[in-house]
Parts: C-alpha cells; structure tokens; sequence
C-alpha cells in the first residue's frame, strides 16, 4: 500500500520512532552484578521456547549500544521506546541498586539525547526479578510496594532527562499466558491466582503514577512529563450478526479490553465482570487503599500494541446475554479465555505466516472504540509490525511484506487523526531484529538484521530505509 503523497496528515510535533524490550534486545543476563529474571530462569527449562534460545545475548545490546543508536540516527528516528530490566537495577527486585545497571540506561539515555532521539522508557516489560517471584510475584503486595521503590529509584535516576514512560507493557500477555495458559512465567494455569496477580498489577501502577506526580511536583521530570500505561488493542468483531456472535463479542470485549483499560483510565473495573469474578473465584480481593489509589492516578496517555484483530464466535453453552445482565449466571468458572466465547478465524482474511490477520483498518477503528468509551485520550501507538521469515536475496534482506504492512498502518494512523483521534506517536516493533518470547530467532520484526552467524553484526534491511524516508516526510512518502 505504497502511496507517494506530498503532504502529511502527521502534525509537525509527532513522533516516529521505533521499540524494543530489555530481555529481547539487551543480552548481559548476569553482566556486572544484574540478578536473574524470572525469563532467565524459565527460558532455561526445557521446552518453553522456540529448540531452547533464550535471551542470554539475544542482539547483545548491553554492549553494543551505542552502535545502535547511531543506526537509530542513521535512520532518522525521533524517539526510542525501551524498557529497563528491573533485575538489572534492583538484583534482589528490592534494595541495595546496582551502580552498573543505573551507568548503563544513564549511558544509553545520554547516548540516545546525543543525536535528539528522545527517550520513553517502560519500567516493566515482563523480565519479573526471580527474587520477587520466590515470594509468590505478583500475587504478592510487596511486590507491588517493591515496583513503587523501583519507580522511585527511575525517577530519582533518569527523570531529569526523560519526559515519556509507561509503567506496564500487555498485562493481557504477561498475565492471561502467565497464569492461565502457563506458557509464560510464572507457568501456571490458575485463574484465580491470576484475577488477583492481575489487581496487583494495576495497584502497582497507580502507586508509580502517585510517585511520578510527586517527582513533578517538586520539578524532577522535565515540564510535559507524562505516564501512561501501554495495552494490547486487538479489536473484537463477530464473525456473523448473529445474537448469540454479538453477545459472545461483548464479553470478548469486557473481558479483553474493558477490564484492562477501566482501572488506568476511569479507576475502577467493569462493574459485571468484577461481581462475576468475586462471585466465582471470590477475587481481586482489595486492601482498602485500593479503589482510591485508582481513581486518583490515572495515566496521561494509553500506549496501544496493534497486530490483528481477532474474530468471535459465540460458545453454544453459554449464555453470554445472560452473564452481561447480572454477572452472577453462565460459565463464571470459565473467567478468562475458555468457555465464553471462541476465537475463530476468517476464511476472507488474510493473515501472517504465524496466524494473525493483517488489518490496518483495525488500528484507527480499534482507536476509536477506545475514544468512544474512554474520551479524548491521547495516544501513542507503541507497537505496530510484521514477524516474519526475511528473505535474503544477493546478501540483501527484502522485507517488501513489512514495508508493505507497515505502510497500510500508517495510512491507518493518518486516518485515525483525520478522524480526531488524538495519536501523537508511532514505533514500529522493532528497530533491530531481537529476541521473540516463544518463537526464538526465526520470527523477525526489525529495521535491522542481526546476522547470527557472523558476530552478530547489524545489517539495515530495505524497510530501514524506507522508514528513514517516511521520516524525514513526516510520514508524506510511505
């Protein structure tokens, strides 16, 4: 979806930039004193990813860095969204910090403000310090008060410098394959454990939001800070207008969406899901601080991770029109992502190498579904990319599918602002190729080949220069 246009949609203040994440990019897993991370630990046990990699090295970023970043301004990039390994800075999750972890995101942020590549930093991207897990994680409050004494250290460490962070990235991923699927640490498949991990979490959040106004207050964050919290956006449609599909959508969507945007947007859970899920599993219990540390911190901004969209089909077992009456009938037990509803795929759409439909549409309609329940938020679209197998054609990686993908979303992007939606931003995943969870090294995402047998050395694929083209336009050629 190539278009040649000699003006741009994007305001002159926007963002292009691209993402990466600690554990899949950075390497140095035990490098100058960094504790083990719960990905450490779990990616060594056999059969939980892709013939056993890990991220012991993943792009070896930790000491390569500033390699990277004069890529990243090669590439014309305006901003550079990363997340600190928590492990790296607190090897204990708490405590003493180590003086190594704080030198080096001082140095990459010294580094990336070098070339006017602005920082937006993630404090959590999944990499859990195992010190903390051993306590029992995030169904544990200290480890929430633990996050708060990390935020805190962030802050004090490299507030003065960085305006955008997020606290959380995908709580969907991190928790729904954490604890109901076990294909992610901590491996478990307990939904009530992980109902209440899953408050934890957004109890975490609100304390690091207080913490980042009291850092504001006292004119520790540059003037515009912001703090958002970084979701999946994966819009539900039914795959037919069937009652029963319309119905099994809704509870797709309140389940989905409402329940992890309500408590960072509006400070409180969706008011049927939370009575089915307490009736049931009789959680999220709350400390009695709780409901109002919600409603007094909410984030500035919502970080949307588009890939797809996902079609739904209702389970004929279960009533879902009954359930979104009155919480208290139907398959309560099934809370999560069994029973109430099924994933399906549409035969007329045409999806990835690893299943996931490509729909550029989905990213402004899926935007302004959450505009329409939630307001005028700003946005930041904080993931957005194509895995793939990149071929490589004459020593050359011709990646046209991605230049292709990205292009339509893009466009989406333009329309999506056309329309009023407010987007201030948008990286692409990811500016290098890094580390997936599960699927090891074969599924690709960057700008940048990492050739695995010669040192690792950095090769800019064709969409690195597509994208430093779309750039220096403010997105007018894409």
């Amino acid at each position: 979806m190539m278009s040649d246009n000699k003006t741009s949609t994007f305001p002159s203040d926007f963002l292009w930039g691209a993402a990466s994440a600690a554990y899949q990019v950075e390497g140095g897993h035990d490098a100058d004193g960094k504790g083990p991370s719960i990905w450490d630990v779990f990616s060594h046990q056999p059969g939980t990813t892709h013939e056993g990699t890990n991220g012991d090295i993943a792009a070896d970023h930790y000491h390569r860095f500033k390699e990277d970043v004069a890529l990243m301004a090669e590439a014309g990039l305006q901003s550079y969204r990363f997340s600190i390994s928590w492990p790296r800075l607190l090897p204990e999750g708490r405590g003493t910090a180590n003086a190594a972890g704080i030198q080096f995101y001082s140095d990459l942020i010294d580094e990336l403000l070098k070339y006017g590549i602005k920082p937006m930093i993630t404090l959590y991207h999944w990499d859990l310090p195992q010190a903390l897990q051993d306590i029992g994680g995030w169904e544990s409050r200290e480890t929430v008060d633990a996050f708060e004494q990390y935020a805190r250290l962030c802050y004090e460490k490299f507030g003065d410098r960085v305006e955008l962070w997020s606290t959380f990235n995908e709580t969907l991923i991190f928790i729904g394959m954490g604890y109901f699927t076990g294909a992610h640490p901590p491996g478990l498949r307990n939904p009530k454990r992980g109902i209440q991990a899953c408050h934890h979490v957004f109890i975490a959040h609100a304390k690091a939001v207080k913490a980042f106004r009291d850092y504001q207050a006292e004119n520790r964050i540059p003037a515009g800070g912001q703090i958002g919290f970084v979701n999946v956006m994966q819009p539900h449609d039914p795959i037919t207008d069937s009652p029963a599909d319309i119905a099994a959508c809704k509870m797709a969507d309140d389940l989905l969406t409402h329940w992890l945007y309500d408590p960072v947007l509006k400070g409180e859970y969706p008011a049927h899901i939370l009575n089915m899920a307490q009736l049931t599993w009789g959680v999220p219990e709350f400390a009695p601080e709780d409901e109002d540390l919600l409603k007094e911190n909410i984030c500035d901004f919502i970080g949307v991770n588009y890939y797809k969209r996902e079609w739904i089909a209702a389970n004929p077992d279960v009533d879902n029109t009954q359930i979104n009456t009155t919480g208290e009938k139907g398959s309560g037990k099934e809370f999560g992502f069994k029973g109430l509803f099924k994933f399906v795929r549409n035969p007329e759409s045409t999806y990835t190498d690893w299943d996931w439909e490509i729909y550029p549409e989905g990213l402004c309609v899926g935007m302004m579904r959450l505009k329409d329940r939630y307001g005028d938020i700003p946005f930041y679209i904080t993931e957005n990319g194509l895995g793939a197998k990149d071929p490589i054609v004459d020593g050359e990686i011709v990646d046209d599918p991605r230049i292709d993908y990205l292009s339509g979303h893009i466009d989406a992007a333009a329309s999506a602002i056309e329309q009023g939606i407010n987007v201030r931003g948008y990286y692409p995943w990811s500016f290098i190729d890094l580390l997936s969870w599960l699927n090891g090294y074969q599924k690709q995402y960057g700008f940048v080949y990492i050739d695995r047998d010669n040192d690792l050395a950095r090769k800019r694929k064709k969409s690195f220069y597509w994208y430093q083209g779309v750039i220096s336009s403010n997105g007018a050629i894409r």
